[in-house]
């Protein structure tokens, strides 16, 4: 039943609670405690089932300080598997879940949380209801997850996760990122396993593929037989996640914020801030979440500004790893993609760290394209250029 229409007031308005919207409200708070800071999910619970996950290396030392409140798991290491090479890296790999981002939010934000709040309309200083409810604000931000656009151009990194408790202990100390030696099944698969305790797994299994269908039975069969194969027996699934992620291979990032409405700052996927290359979006939402608290005025026009310069910023720094991208994509056949993966974890760690980090050096990406190419050669000078996946 609706609600009887009202107006509330507010500095910040927040829509979305995922996880960039999540650490915009908490460094607003940390650092500018006398703004009124509302946040709008309309689900139950502030970044819905989610890990998110990030080295060490990728944020600066202050925002990991920030962030160490909200990290339940943190590694030493972490093993990569492919069919003829495998390999343990030393850096540290830390795990956020989104029950301790819900803590932490509604902790910082009190009766400011409003759960269950469907959104009908978002204008730059006014958001509307279903229920007819309003609240204005002089800065509203949006955060609902990526937005359609045919400026971009994207393949896609789809996974389900099961969060499963074990017969008996599974022996694993560490992270398997990558595990690559299972049948390469619509495009590059791997599964991804998370030890949470002794008997406790999130075990994933993630396919980059040029489609964003995800069948879920089918991914739930296939982490069944992936632990029946390493000798695990599943005593009890005690939660799922599941998420389709963008991967860019071009685009025209000025007429993608052209798309926009005007003076709404847009952030997270929205805002295109995610690592190329491996959907990571964890260490940009805390980059941007440190700067619009930072900001001297936090209004939409300003925060609009400040996310819509940082967003074509960063896109332009990296085109080098949709070059990787549309190598991987589109000069490359789907059962064969993960020996780009295989061929890229033979180089140096320090390397690994700044691709992961999107900090190559310009050696490191010489260093990545010379030698024997892992895709046939006139396949990829077909797409050097983003324009020629941006007229397919």
């Amino acid at each position: 039943m609706a609600v009887a229409s009202s107006t509330s007031r507010a500095d910040v308005v927040l829509v979305g609670g995922g996880l960039a919207n999540g650490l915009i409200a908490l460094r607003l708070k940390a650092m500018r405690p006398d703004l009124r800071v509302v946040l709008l999910e309309r689900d139950t619970r502030i970044g819905g089932e989610h890990t998110w996950c990030h080295f060490e290396t990728d944020v600066s030392a202050g925002i990991g300080g920030w962030l160490r409140p909200l990290i339940v798991h943190r590694w030493a290491g972490y093993d990569v598997r492919f069919p003829t090479h495998s390999r343990s890296l030393d850096t540290p790999y830390l795990a956020i879940t989104s029950e301790r981002l819900h803590q932490a939010v509604v902790a910082a934000l009190g009766d400011d949380v409003w759960l269950g709040a469907a959104v009908s309309d978002v204008s730059p200083h006014q958001v509307t209801l279903q229920d007819g409810r309003r609240i204005t604000a002089a800065a509203v931000i949006d955060g609902r997850g990526p937005r359609r656009s045919r400026s971009l151009v994207l393949g896609w990194q789809k996974f389900l996760g099961q969060g499963v408790r074990l017969t008996a202990p599974h022996g694993l100390s560490r992270p398997i990122i990558m595990d690559a030696t299972v049948p390469q099944t619509d495009g590059y698969r791997f599964l991804y396993l998370l030890p949470l305790d002794s008997t406790r797994l999130l075990i994933e299994d993630t396919r980059y593929s040029d489609g964003p269908d995800l069948d879920h039975s089918d991914l739930r069969a296939a982490i069944a037989t992936y632990a029946g194969q390493q000798g695990w027996s599943i005593a009890k699934v005690e939660r799922e996640e599941h998420g389709v992620l963008p991967i860019a291979l071009a685009g025209d990032i000025d007429a993608y914020w052209r798309e926009a409405r005007a003076q709404v700052a847009e952030v997270g996927l929205r805002a295109a801030l995610f690592q190329p290359t491996t959907g990571y979006s964890l260490p940009d939402a805390a980059r941007l979440a440190d700067q619009i608290a930072a900001l001297p005025h936090i209004t939409s026009a300003h925060v609009r500004t400040c996310v819509e310069t940082h967003s074509k910023a960063v896109w332009r720094r990296r085109r080098f790893f949709r070059l990787l991208n549309r190598m991987l994509f589109k000069a490359c056949a789907p059962d064969q993609r993960y020996k780009v993966l295989e061929r890229f974890y033979r180089l140096g760690a320090p390397l690994i760290q700044r691709f992961y980090a999107a900090r190559l050096t310009p050696f490191d990406r010489m260093r990545v394209l010379i030698g024997k190419p892992p895709v046939p050669i006139l396949a990829a000078l077909g797409y050097l250029g983003e324009r020629s996946v941006i007229e397919d």
